[in-house]
Parts: structure tokens; C-alpha cells; sequence
């Protein structure tokens, strides 16, 4: 294929980028957004939100509907995210303009040990890290719930449970594309799943997952989250605590009573940094979405995006190789830092992103084994689990949050009598240095195995701000991707003025560092723009659309407007 010159290409990527735009805008589906001007709540499923949206309506704030959209997200995708799992959680005060984060994520057992999931010849043993009772850390999401609902909820506890107990006790219907999602992790967990009885007997009729329009009822479930509602301790020192630690013992998984009994949510300092005229707060280690968003961020600087034009290939040969950056940078530095130093002030410097970005080159691509020479390489996928949920209230407090089971059913487990899915985020740590998890992210000794250690994340549940006020809340589903989704749709909102339909809809690119390739979707560049990537030296694959985010934000008349993903099932509700 004919090289054009530089400055005729460019000139030809302008005006056809412009044409392209609008013909993608066209092609793919663009989310209409919602707008409300008291409160939103925003999640995966429709009946998640509206039981959040229920609470506002109520008179709770933001917190009682989150508690209750997180809840019913547990009943709703038992494939996604739910009680068996943890996640993060990010609460601006519009009051104060203070950002506050949680950190509910799972953590190892006390009996975990580095080298768990090796074999005699210290190679990994395939599956040990993923299926079945060995690959289950302790679950975070409930004590999570109840530290931030304890702390800051208006409504009773009780009350922000209920709408999660009537739908696991009245079932619900499986939409098309609920099923459509449900049925491709079901798929890629099938065996672990029919392996465990509790689990097979709640997702499966004869062995096959249920189709669109059956409804889907969770008895056991139902009970579980009535003594939860009754009490949160029940999960980790009452009767729940007691079934899961004697079905670990059973079937050779390290969960003790000991290690339910000593879980505690973690209040931590948001990590914070300017982008524009935004100021940018997301979660700080043992996620590693925070740190290398806002490391991105800077390395993009004020580099003016809208004048060059939205996929112009200058722009995405800089975003590219910002993220090539920062997820190189994690593999080294990231982990739980409570156990390991992790330079997070060094790596969200503007200093070191200028550093950086001296040393790219907008003509060529690095390749991945110079930007940090002499890890493995790996193919990967990335998955469609884990849920995110935005809410702002009637005052403008906002939440985000994201949490998860980690790969589809989680470790492909139920307790037996609790319906409780449990999660398999011990694949999360670097089974051995340099060797990649699921989602072929590499890590090294920071992120080693270790009793009580945190395993490092990519969820990145981000709010911005304008002199304090709401601006924006986001966040994704999406393992490996998560970091660049969020990142782009800050981009679309903050550089190229979209609204937040747009924002969240149109295609996106991906680079992780390893392996190195360029992930684009469908649409998502145009012949020329290939070709100039090309020319450079981008590896480009083009995959399957990937990612479920939502985001609300506040307009100039202060309206809220939300949206989400068309990729998934989500659903903005309003008043």
C-alpha cells in the first residue's frame, strides 16, 4: 500500500476523519442521553437502577442508592459482580467538595502463600488460579456496603436491602441481551459451574443455562440477604460465615472463619491530579486505575485533541503510546501498599509524564520490549464482568463504584444454602513474576501472593470536579480495559465536547503494553487512519466491541445527564 506524504495525508485525514465520524456516528448506536433534575442513578441492569432510583425517591441520598442498586446488581448479573466479590467505591460531597475512598476489595486467606499455584517444576498450574475453591479470596462487598451506608446512608439498613430480596424471592425475567451476556460467560464457565452442585442446580436446567423470557428465581439467595439485612455481621461471624468456611474446609479452599472475621473495609486517599480545567479523583492502590488514568492524563497533556479531530491518527499514536507507558509502569510498580512501597506521587508527577512523553516518538511506535524490556508477552481477552454503578443525588452527592466476582461465576462456586457466588480474584495476583492472569496483564513481585494482601485491580471508579462542584462520575466493567476506557471517555467528554451519550458509545482503542498489539472495534478507524497507524508500526487487530460503562454529569444549568453503554443492558433512571 502507497505511503502518502506526510502533509497531504494529513491534510486527507482531516477532512475524511470529519466525514468518518458522523458515517461511525451513523453505523453504531449512539445512547441518547438521560436528563433529570434531581437525582440519577445509572447502572448495568435496569431493575438495579430503579431500585436505587427508589431509594432517592424515598428521601435517601446517594449512598442509600447505592447500597440498594449494589444489592440488586448481586441478584440481577450473579455472572458479573455480587456479595461473593468486593470492589471499590469513590463519594464526592458536594457540601464540603471532599472525595472519599473505600477500598471493599477481596483479600488472600491467612493460609495463602506465594507460590500456591505452582507445581513441583514451578510452573503454574493451569486453572488453579481461576476454577474451584482455591482461587476464592475473601469477599468484601457487604462489609463495604455497610461501612458506607453505616457512615453516611439517611434510610434504614433494612430498607436499602429490600428491593435485592424481592427480586431473588420473585425471580426476574432474563432480557435478550441480559442473556446474550449471561450466556457467553456461562459458556467460557460452563464445566466449573456443572462441577459444583449448589451452582449447577441454581444456573442450569439440565446442564444449560436459562433462555430470554424465563425468569430466573434465587431462593437462597433471598435468604441470605434477609439475614443480612437483619444483620451485616452475619456474613462474616454468623451462620453465612460458618457455611462458607465449613464448605471451603470440605473441598480444599482456604477460607476460615478467621479470615471472615477479620475483614474490614479500608477508607484510603483518593488519588487526585488537573486535566484542563478538571480536576480528576479516582482510586488509588491496590487499584492501579487511578494512578495510571490520571499518568495518561498528563502524559496527553494539553496536547489540543479537538483541533486535530476525534481518531485522528496523531491523536492515537499518542494516546497509544501513553498507555503503553503506564501499563508497563504497572506491571513494576503496582500492588497492595500495605505490603510493597508503591511510588504513586512519582508515577501521577506531571514531572515524570513529561519525561516520558519526551521520549516518544509520533512517528513510530515503541515497541513493547523497549518501553520496559524482559517481561512475557501473552495473548488475552477481555471480559465483558464486573459491573460499575453511578449515582448523584438531589444535593449532588455523587458515588461511583465498581465491583466484581472477577471472570464470569466467579470461581465457578455457590455456598451451598446461601446462593452466594463466589469470586476467583486470586488470579488477580501474579501467580509468578512476569507470568500474565486471565486478562494477560503481567505483574512482578509487588504483586506476589501473600497472606491478607490485597490483589491489584483495574477498576477505576473516577469522579471529576470543577471548583469543587459535580462534574462527572464514570466507570466500567472490562478487566484489562477498564483503565483506557475511562480514560477515553474523560477524553470524549473533556477534550472533544461530547455529550455523554457519545461519550460512552463510540468505538475504542486499547493498548496494554503486552502483548503488543493495537485493539480497535469495529468502526473505530478509517482506511487512511489504519494506514497511517500502520506506517508507523502499530500492530492493529480489530476485535469485538468490549465494555459496559455509564457516567452521569452535570450540565452548565446543572441538570444531570446520564448514560449508558449500548454495548450492554444498563440503564439510566431519573426524577
Amino acid at each position: 500500500m502507497p505511503i502518502i506524504a506526510k502533509t497531504q495525508r494529513h491534510i486527507i485525514s482531516l477532512i475524511s476523519l470529519s466525514t468518518i465520524f458522523i458515517c461511525q456516528v451513523a453505523s453504531a448506536t449512539i445512547t441518547v442521553p438521560l436528563h433529570s433534575k434531581k437525582g440519577m442513578v445509572v447502572s448495568a441492569h435496569p431493575l438495579a437502577s430503579e431500585a436505587g432510583l427508589l431509594m432517592l425517591k424515598k428521601g435517601g441520598n446517594a449512598i442509600d442508592a447505592t447500597v440498594a442498586t449494589t444489592f440488586a446488581i448481586s441478584v440481577v448479573e450473579p455472572f458479573s459482580a455480587g456479595i461473593g466479590g468486593g470492589g471499590f467505591l469513590l463519594l464526592h460531597s458536594e457540601k464540603t467538595g471532599e472525595i472519599k475512598a473505600l477500598d471493599f476489595r477481596e483479600r488472600a486467606p491467612i493460609k495463602a502463600t506465594r507460590n500456591m499455584y505452582l507445581d513441583a517444576n514451578g510452573k503454574v498450574r493451569l486453572g488453579a488460579s481461576t476454577d474451584g475453591y482455591l482461587a476464592v479470596a475473601t469477599p468484601g462487598t457487604v462489609a463495604g456496603m455497610y461501612e458506607v451506608h453505616r457512615r453516611y446512608g439517611k434510610l434504614p439498613w433494612i430498607e436499602v436491602v429490600k428491593p435485592a430480596i424481592a427480586l431473588a424471592q420473585n425471580g426476574f425475567i432474563i432480557s435478550d441481551r441480559l442473556s446474550w451476556r449471561s450466556l457467553s460467560a456461562f459458556a467460557e464457565r460452563k464445566q466449573a459451574i456443572l462441577n459444583n452442585p449448589a451452582a449447577k442446580n441454581i444456573f442450569t436446567r439440565n446442564g444449560e443455562y436459562y433462555q430470554p423470557g424465563e425468569k430466573l428465581i434465587q431462593s437462597d439467595l433471598a435468604k441470605t440477604l434477609v439475614a443480612i439485612s437483619q444483620n451485616p455481621q452475619n456474613f462474616y461471624t454468623g451462620k453465612i460465615a460458618q457455611t462458607i468456611a465449613a464448605d471451603m474446609a470440605q473441598n480444599g479452599g482456604l477460607i476460615t472463619l478467621a479470615d471472615l472475621k477479620a475483614y474490614k473495609a479500608i477508607w484510603r486517599t483518593p488519588v487526585c491530579g488537573n486535566f484542563r480545567e478538571a480536576k480528576i479523583c479516582s482510586m488509588p492502590p491496590p487499584s492501579s486505575g487511578g494512578v495510571h488514568l490520571l499518568q495518561m492524563l498528563n502524559i496527553i497533556g494539553d496536547t489540543d485533541l479537538k483541533s486535530l479531530g476525534w481518531h485522528h491518527p496523531d491523536a492515537i499514536h499518542l494516546i497509544v503510546e501513553a498507555m503503553k507507558i503506564a501499563y508497563s509502569d504497572r506491571s513494576k510498580y503496582l500492588g497492595d501498599p500495605d505490603f510493597v512501597k508503591v511510588p504513586v506521587q512519582q508515577l501521577i508527577s506531571p514531572a515524570y509524564a513529561q519525561k516520558r512523553r519526551l521520549k516518544i516518538n509520533m512517528d513510530v511506535a515503541t515497541p513493547s520490549t523497549e518501553v520496559n524490556p524482559g517481561l512475557k508477552t501473552s495473548k488475552s481477552k477481555e471480559s465483558t464482568e464486573t459491573s460499575h454503578l453511578n449515582v448523584v443525588d438531589a444535593d449532588r452527592n455523587a458515588v461511583s463504584v465498581t465491583f466484581t466476582i472477577n471472570l464470569g461465576f466467579g470461581a465457578g462456586i455457590v455456598t451451598p444454602g446461601t446462593g452466594i457466588v463466589l469470586n476467583n480474584e486470586m488470579d488477580d495476583f501474579a501467580a509468578a513474576p512476569g507470568v500474565p492472569n486471565a486478562f494477560g496483564l503481567v505483574g512482578n513481585e509487588a504483586n506476589s501472593i501473600a497472606p491478607r494482601k490485597t490483589p491489584l485491580s483495574s477498576m477505576t471508579p473516577t469522579i471529576v470536579t470543577e471548583n469543587n462542584r459535580l462534574r462527572l462520575a464514570v466507570g466500567t466493567p472490562g478487566g484489562s480495559t477498564i483503565i483506557t476506557q475511562v480514560l477515553q471517555i474523560i477524553l470524549n467528554v473533556f477534550a472533544y465536547k461530547m455529550d455523554v451519550g457519545a461519550a460512552v458509545s463510540v468505538p475504542r482503542i486499547h493498548h496494554q503494553w503486552l502483548p503488543d498489539e493495537l485493539r480497535v472495534e469495529p468502526w473505530g478507524l478509517d482506511a487512511l487512519t489504519w494506514q497511517d497507524l500502520r506506517r508507523r508500526r502499530h500492530k492493529i487487530i480489530e476485535t469485538a466491541p468490549w465494555g459496559n460503562a455509564n457516567a452521569i454529569t452535570v450540565t452548565e444549568d446543572g441538570t444531570l445527564e446520564g448514560a449508558a453503554d449500548p454495548r450492554g443492558d444498563g440503564y439510566p433512571r431519573g426524577y
